[in-house]
């Protein structure tokens, strides 16, 4: 003779919770962002410019072969009159 309990196999007294949950996925609205054409000139506005990525680029080649040189006087000066400006 077999007695069922109140654990039964197919019974899950969260079913209703679980079917609302899932019903409640099905009809939310996923987010979207849209970019306005004014955002997108903005964006293809802070490219680089390309004289400046080969002076950089110049610059890095030197730094790793070790011929840059740094003018320390130069640096103070500007460094000195960036802070005088405030």
């Amino acid at each position: 003779m077999k007695i069922n309990g109140p654990n039964q196999t197919n019974f899950n007294p969260y079913q209703n919770h679980i079917q609302k949950q899932m019903d409640l996925k099905k009809n939310t609205k996923q987010d979207q962002i849209e970019i306005s054409n004014e955002a997108k000139k903005l964006l293809e506005n802070d490219k680089a410019d390309p004289k400046r990525e080969a002076y950089v680029q110049e610059i890095k080649d030197k730094i790793d072969s070790g011929e840059y040189k740094i003018d320390y006087e130069q640096t103070a000066r500007k460094m000195i009159d960036f802070w005088s400006k405030q």
